[in-house]
């Protein structure tokens, strides 16, 4: 069953649209730099907690999402796309941990 949230968030494409639709003020060029880090990471935070997400109100999950878009939008406000990682490619340099067993090497 859908309702007019879930509709109204279908309707809904990028960043400003999200924030704007949960009336989060927010700096225009902190998103114009990290729209999809923000989303990304709303999108993460919203599979973090979807055990608690209630389908059956929509006030409380109107308030939940508020609440976690916030948030998202405020890691970008606080830090930055390099430091946040919110995407695989800022983990492809980072050192590797590979795993030999000993027979292999004598092989």
């Amino acid at each position: 069953m859908t309702t007019d949230f879930d509709d109204d968030l279908e309707e809904l494409s990028s960043a400003e649209d999200f924030l704007e639709y949960f009336k989060i003020e927010y700096d225009a060029k902190t998103v114009h730099v990290n729209r999809l880090h923000i989303l990304q990471r709303f999108h993460d935070y919203l599979k973090q907690a979807q055990d608690s997400i209630p389908e059956d109100n929509e006030v409380a999950k109107r308030e939940i999402y508020h609440r976690l878009l916030t948030r998202a939008y405020q890691d970008f406000v606080e830090s930055d796309a390099l430091t946040e990682k919110v995407f695989k490619v800022f983990h492809m340099h980072e050192p590797q941990q590979t795993f030999v067993p000993l027979n292999d090497v004598f092989k």
